[in-house]
């Protein structure tokens, strides 16, 4: 069996779990008000997660994982990525030194 190794361009930005979830929301057959019902969230929140004005939480993503079956963590370990590919641009860590470690 071949095996492909994915590499990925270190300077695009991983998607954030609502673009993800705007590809597959029409495919689902329910209007997005249903959904965010289904969730049991409101509709603002779904749609702020939608528009990538939110981050999904924990507790979003354990509801995210239940309703379409994946679990949490693919929801947590989307937004993780995301949030540190930023914070590894945005957070100013110049004043921090590194530290070396001796390994055995």
């Amino acid at each position: 069996m071949t095996e492909y190794i994915a590499v990925r361009d270190p300077d695009r930005c991983p998607s954030h779990p609502g673009a993800l979830l705007t590809d597959i929301l029409p495919d689902t057959g329910f209007k997005k008000t249903q959904i965010a019902t289904m969730l049991g969230i409101s509709r603002q929140q779904l749609y702020d997660i939608l528009n990538e004005r939110k981050p999904v939480s924990a507790n979003i993503a354990a509801r995210l994982g239940k309703l379409f079956g994946d679990g949490a963590g693919i929801w947590l370990r989307m937004q993780a990525a995301h949030d540190a590919w930023h914070a590894e641009r945005e957070v100013d860590t110049s004043f921090i030194q590194t530290l070396e470690m001796e390994r055995s």
